[in-house]
């Protein structure tokens, strides 16, 4: 007879469920204590230990020693590989058997040669299938190896999982065992913690919650572990509930695979290719098991590695690819910064990026893939679509600290007006388990509900790696339909972004950038990395242009293609978004200032090689050519080179995109009709430096008390102030170390005091002036800095030094503008955009620090000042009040991140009328970009050249390059940009033997309306604000 119905406890019952599933209580006799059935230890266990990241051919060559679960291995960042010797025992035929293997460090079975499956604790990959069922004429014996790397998941950490490596740890395996495997309890398991996930999600007041708790109790009722003939029971009150069916208006869930693997972070490089390698075979497993799952995985450059270092799996994860398991995602070389990178280099990421995908994948991505960075430039959309991109993911906007961003599902429209679709998966994961509470979640905190019934669901550890489990498979598919949950489809990016394109005229628009209100400390950490960054960009961009004007003018010069896409993918490599930003070990950081002086040395090797091509064949003295790399003819101090290691100074004219014949020393031109620079100090020891332009006055300790702009007279310094005021903040975020700083750092403001008496007479005039003065910031670090003027220069140049050392400061300099506007202006990639100057609501005072690249502006009608920098991206305006963060000093994940010695320059330009009219946008970019002398080989050219020049100060010819496909290498691409913010036509003229021009995206397919009309060597282009155009110009055959 049946039990008679009992009255049921809500809280008793769930948790009676609890502990029937519970790896914790009563194991003994609940239902997961019988997951795992006989077990036998492994026949043989050997291991080696080595600080190489060795190849599999070599590693299993060496010498083995004999081995023991719980033995110590180590230290950090080591790599232990053991050898198994498996013998299965004969009574196990017609069962399942698992290897099962835990260990701290992150495993990677070896069998037969070939990597078949990542084993990490933390990823809950904790055993490796040897056989679904083990038949009469199986092998009993094998040998299997396992390569542990001496780090977990998330790095190696010392004490938090943010902190400084310990370079101590030790690691040990702590279960390495053979053991049968029931699939029956494991189907048993999913499906009563669903139930219980069902009953918690939904709540008291929900009746398909108490169906859930009730089909669960009473599959307790009927299921006794240790009689496996009670299973089909249980499994048939599951599968009767799970078949009762949702109505037609639910919610679709799109569940595609994730595995998020940083580039590099709280772990080297080199650890990452290993990472990928771990991820992706056991995705290459589960899509084998699971023909319905899909996987999107973004980053070229990881799969560049897996194809270099596992050309087995590569092959594999292509075949998965053809169809349609395996989803290259993302179209850049790497998952980089959306702030810090040069217009140009975010250019380059989905050039590489998309090449690659096509390359090796067949086709290129359609959807912009970038789930983790710290916040989203204006200029993506538009430079998505000229990459064949209209879709965007990510879902970092869910960290903002203070506003909630109040869409998952918009149109997002950039700087210039062009539009994508932009998707957020609301349960704010890219990491989801597949739980009923995270399936829950994604619906009840969609923020488009009405306009859009789709949305993203991303499953898999990530971050570290790791990837999805059979597990959370298994869930979801279990969810695919179900009353009570939104329906729950294994799905692909294709139809995810398809099915929202359905209702995009339901969809609202957000202008402008995506901003995250967190992590601003990263324009600033590692100040080192940011100026590599900052270098580099323009060396490459210099190699480019001299390359491209060498290969037009002769015929024996051979364009550097591949050595520039490797020193370009090096760049973005180190352009990922825990790199650039400075957020990630010393390990790390060492390897991206390898990288700089890698790009470095070959960019000046380049330089040279071009130079020399340039000067061949031409008459006159041997010695210097003078370079302008930038589209307008500039006339600028340069320090040139003499003889015996000395310096002189000339005044020389460059014409746009060109070179001029260096001055000899008996030639140096008279400054007429330009006034030379008085330097002038007065007997209180303030100096004042005037060269017609501006005139600038220095109190002794070396503030600027006066910066006029001598024409009209007009004061830039707010009365009673004090410009170039150094200032330290106490620097103490809430977690986040080297990424967050916070709102309350303003309240602890201390201005730098200096000593009077420090500052003196540098240069003393004529075509230069200078003062400099020394600043003790703190007892331990201090300031030097030159205040240099030339003559012609419309702005004063700050030269500074600083020794570092400090704990949790930030140092920043500030001036005060006599300027009232309620927004200032900051330069971004390809343009620019306004910011608020004051807090009035919440959305404003978040951005209390925000990112600029070369400059930027405060202005009123008639009158502004700019601030511009050579290496600097953090800034804020508030008020009058323009101030450049410096330099920081958090511990963590780096804790000697910043210290010792820096060098950079900032520049204070004040301008009449607009800053626009004004030319800031080139003084930033001369600033950025200094003439180049570089030593003929040869004779230098007699005469002055100009490859380019643009008739529209609007408009910036920014790139000069070989194009990516280029017959006989006569092809070049040109990218412009309208800087301004303004409709404008302009000519662009070449000296260059032009035989056809025509349009192009950003990819270089050429426009189909065919060649634009050419004469006289000029072409006319027509933009719209912050429009980018791309060129391509097809030269004549060189003459022989």
């Amino acid at each position: 007879m049946a039990a008679a119905p009992a009255l049921k406890h809500w809280r008793t019952t769930l948790e009676r469920v609890e502990k029937f599933v519970s790896p914790l209580y009563f194991t003994d006799c609940n239902l997961r204590g019988r997951l795992f059935g006989d077990s036998c230890p492994v026949a043989e266990l050997s291991s080696f230990l080595t600080p190489e990241r060795l190849p599999y051919e070599e590693a299993v060559q060496q010498d083995f020693r004999p081995a023991q679960v719980g033995d110590s291995f180590g230290p950090t960042w080591w790599t232990c590989w053991f050898r198994v010797e498996l013998t299965i025992p004969e009574a196990w035929v017609g069962q399942e058997v698992h290897l099962r293997w835990e260990s701290d460090g992150e495993g990677l079975v070896w069998r037969d040669g070939e990597p078949v499956q990542g084993l990490t604790k933390e990823g809950e990959k904790t055993s490796y299938i040897l056989t679904d069922k083990l038949g009469e004429k199986d092998p009993r014996s094998l040998t299997l190896f396992v390569e542990v790397a001496c780090n977990g998941l998330l790095g190696a950490g010392k004490g938090s999982m943010i902190a400084a490596p310990d370079p101590e740890k030790m690691f040990q395996v702590s279960r390495a065992e053979l053991a049968v495997f029931h699939r029956d309890v494991y189907k048993l398991l999913v499906d009563l913690e669903l139930l219980l996930g069902i009953a918690k999600g939904l709540g008291e007041d929900n009746q398909r919650s108490f169906q859930a708790l009730y089909t669960a109790n009473q599959m307790v009722n009927v299921c006794d572990p240790a009689q496996p003939e009670t299973f089909p029971v249980a499994q048939a009150l599951a599968s009767k509930f799970f078949g009762q069916r949702g109505g037609e208006s639910q919610h679709t869930i799109h569940a595609l695979g994730h595995c998020h693997i940083d580039t590099a972070w709280l772990w080297p490089f080199k650890e990452t290719v290993r990472k990928c390698a771990r991820s992706w075979v056991t995705v290459v497993q589960l899509m084998e098991r699971n023909p319905e799952f899909i996987f999107a995985c973004s980053q070229a450059q990881q799969l560049e590695w897996v194809r270099s270092y596992y050309p087995g799996l590569h092959a594999r994860l292509q075949e998965f690819a053809c169809c349609g398991q395996f989803v290259p995602v993302g179209g850049t070389w790497v998952e980089m910064d959306g702030n810090l990178p040069s217009g140009e280099s975010m250019v380059r990421q989905f050039l590489q990026g998309q090449n690659f995908f096509r390359q090796e994948f067949g086709k290129m991505c359609s959807e912009f893939w970038l789930p983790d960075t710290f916040g989203y430039s204006a200029q993506l959309p538009q430079i998505m679509r000229s990459c064949g991109i209209k879709r965007f993911l990510t879902q970092k906007l869910s960290w903002n600290l203070v506003n909630s961003f109040p869409h998952h599902t918009f149109l997002w429209e950039g700087l210039d007006g062009s539009q994508v679709l932009a998707h957020f998966p609301p349960g704010d994961s890219y990491g989801m388990q597949g739980s009923v509470e995270e399936v829950l979640k994604t619906v009840t905190k969609n923020r488009d509900k009405g306009r859009t019934n789709h949305s993203a669901f991303l499953f898999g550890f990530g971050d570290g790696g790791g990837g999805p489990t059979q597990t959370m498979v298994d869930r979801l598919k279990r969810l695919c339909n179900t009353d009570g949950l939104p329906r729950v489809q294994l799905s692909s990016p294709e139809r995810l972004f398809s099915a929202l394109e359905g209702h995009s005229e339901q969809l609202c628009t957000w202008v402008g950038e995506l901003f995250l209100e967190l992590h601003n400390g990263t324009y600033t950490t590692h100040a080192q990395i940011k100026k590599g960054n900052r270098e580099c960009e323009r060396i490459l961009h210099d190699v480019e242009l001299l390359s491209s004007l060498a290969l037009a003018r002769s015929a024996q010069f051979l364009y550097p293609a591949a050595l520039l896409q490797d020193l370009w993918r090096l760049l973005l490599l180190t352009q990922f978004h825990d790199v650039v930003t400075g957020s990630c070990i010393q390990l790390v950081a060492e390897e991206a200032m390898c990288h700089y002086e890698d790009i470095r040395s070959h960019g000046n090797t380049l330089l040279s090689a071009a130079a020399a091509a340039l000067c061949a064949g031409e008459p006159g003295p041997e010695g210097l050519l003078i370079v302008n790399t930038l589209p307008w003819k500039r006339t600028e101090v340069l320090a040139l080179p003499r003889p015996g290691g000395a310096h002189s100074l000339a005044l020389v004219t460059v014409p746009s995109m060109g070179f001029a014949p260096a001055p000899t020393p008996t030639s140096l031109q008279p400054l007429l009709p330009q006034q030379p620079v008085f330097v002038v100090q007065e007997t209180d020891s303030s100096v004042t430096l005037d060269n017609g332009i501006i005139r600038v006055r220095l109190d002794p300790t070396g503030r600027l008390t006066s910066l006029v702009l001598v024409a009209s007279g007009r004061e830039a310094i707010a009365e009673g102030a004090v410009g170039n005021q150094f200032v330290l903040f106490d620097d103490v975020p809430l977690y986040w170390d080297a990424w967050d700083v916070m709102d309350y750092h303003l309240e602890t403001r201390k201005p730098v005091l200096g000593q009077a008496g420090t500052l003196a007479v540098g240069t003393e005039g004529g075509v230069r002036g200078s003062a400099w003065f020394l600043l003790q910031i703190s007892p331990n670090s201090r300031l030097s800095q030159e205040v240099v003027l030339d003559v012609g220069c419309p702005y004063v140049r700050f030269h500074t030094e600083v020794h570092w050392h400090e704990a949790h400061k930030f140092l920043k300099v500030e001036f005060p503008a006599r300027v009232r506007s309620p927004q200032a202006t900051y330069e971004v990639q390809f343009g620019h955009l306004q910011r608020p100057t004051h807090y009035n609501t919440s959305w404003d005072w978040a951005r209390f620090e925000v990112w600029a690249h070369r400059w930027m502006d405060l202005s009123e009608h008639g009158f502004g000042l700019a601030l511009l920098n050579d290496c600097k991206y953090g800034a804020s305006v508030r008020g009058n009040v323009l101030s450049l963060s410096l330099l920081r000093a958090p511990k963590s994940p780096d804790a000697t991140v910043d210290m010792g010695r820096h060098e950079f320059t900032y520049a204070l330009m004040p301008h009449k009328g607009s800053f626009q009219d004004a030319g800031v946008i080139p003084a930033a970019y001369s600033l950025n970009f200094p003439l180049l002398a570089l030593p003929a080989p040869g004779p230098a050219p007699a005469s002055a050249w100009s490859a380019f020049s643009v008739s529209s100060p609007a408009v910036v010819l920014e790139t000069v390059k070989q194009a990516e496909t280029s017959p006989q290498g006569r092809t070049l691409l040109l990218r412009l940009y309208e800087a301004h913010g303004s409709h404008t036509d302009c000519w662009l003229h070449t000296s260059l033997p032009v035989q056809e021009a025509v349009l192009c995206d950003l990819l270089e397919h050429r426009d189909p309306t065919g060649p634009l009309l050419l004469r006289d060597n000029r072409l006319k282009l027509t933009f719209t604000p912050f429009q980018v155009q791309s060129l391509l110009l097809v030269l004549q055959p060189p003459p022989n």
